[in-house]
């Protein structure tokens, strides 16, 4: 938890309060009640890192209101550094409500016109802080509208500078960007700074418009500066490329109860890895053995609702790893 002395892993961009239905398989017209669960995907990302022992810092901005306060409470209890978090006066907490259909998958109805998240301005960015990151990860929802998209290029610029590693997830959440294209083109804008980047088959799909299970159509998507690229494929595992080698870790079997926050729990998992371990990228049985280690605790979360109480510990992952061996 906090202390842990392994280098520092920012995530910056959002957190939000996630409202999900009671009642599992409804549209959101249906159910008749709604679990209040704190979400955003860095956010997500920051709380899986510390919960299995690493040292993690979240970067953003909530509303000065209830929600946004429960928000940093929930992160300071979880051991996450909130020296970066701002709150904002005018502009509420993010608000989204999250369906899971019969099949565990997800819909999404956003409440942000305009949330705090996307009012952070370049001035109120922690630089300080930022500039103590090992590795610095961010999603493209910080990218749709500015104040908040000149403060994340400001903040990867000061990360890089100072010497991070930059990870990227895009997390597409299609719409809340004004057209399927722009979400495209926004996302890729910053494509080519990154030295890791994590997508879902599905992202492939969307971005490439081509089809995930090819490996061209992966290997579209990659550029000379990545040190590692990663697909994930749900329960079926992951797939991953480097300079040097390629292959696929084969996921675990579980059933699923909510999906929400599995993908977090899985990148925050590999960071903590590679915060510890970074010739990770040049050594494919530590990167087999990392990412197993990652289908595990994104398994673990898809089997409880909501996104941060579902992450799992160091102990839990491993207890479960070594429970599924026959897999």
């Amino acid at each position: 938890m906090a202390g842990s002395t392994d280098p520092l892993v920012i995530t910056f961009g959002e957190m939000l309060i996630d409202f999900v239905p009671d009642t599992a398989g409804v549209s959101l017209a249906e159910s008749r009640a709604f679990i209040k669960a704190p979400g955003g995907a860095p956010a997500n990302v920051a709380c899986a890192i510390s919960k299995l022992g690493g040292n993690s810092a979240f970067v953003g901005k909530v509303g000065d209101d209830e929600f946004g306060k429960m928000l940093v409470d929930i992160l300071n209890q979880n051991g996450v550094n909130t020296d970066g978090v701002c709150f904002d006066r005018e502009a509420r907490t993010a608000l989204a409500f999250v369906t899971l259909r019969k099949d565990g998958e997800r819909e999404f109805m956003f409440y942000r016109n305009p949330s705090a998240d996307m009012m952070l301005k370049e001035s109120e960015l922690n630089i300080g802080l930022i500039k103590k990151a090992k590795i610095f990860h961010y999603g493209s929802i910080s990218l749709i509208s500015e104040p908040c998209r000149s403060a994340h290029l400001a903040a990867m610029k000061a990360a890089r500078e100072a010497g991070a590693l930059l990870s990227y997830d895009p997390n597409v959440r299609i719409p809340l960007w004004p057209s399927p294209d722009t979400a495209r083109s926004g996302i890729k804008s910053i494509w080519f700074d990154a030295d890791f980047i994590k997508v879902s088959d599905d992202e492939v799909n969307f971005l490439t418009q081509g089809d995930s299970e090819k490996e061209e159509v992966v290997m579209s998507l990659w550029h000379d500066k990545l040190k590692l690229l990663l697909v994930t494929d749900g329960e079926k595992g992951c797939r991953y490329f480097t300079k040097k080698f390629k292959g696929r870790v084969t996921g675990f079997s579980v059933k699923p109860v909510d999906t929400t926050g599995a993908g977090d729990s899985f990148v925050g998992s590999f960071l903590a890895s590679v915060a510890r371990d970074s010739s990770i990228f040049d050594k494919e049985q530590n990167l087999r053995e990392a990412l197993t280690f990652s289908n595990a605790c994104g398994a673990i979360c898809t089997t409880q609702k909501g996104a941060i109480p579902a992450l799992p510990t160091r102990s839990e992952a491993e207890k479960f790893i070594s429970g599924n061996k026959g897999n």
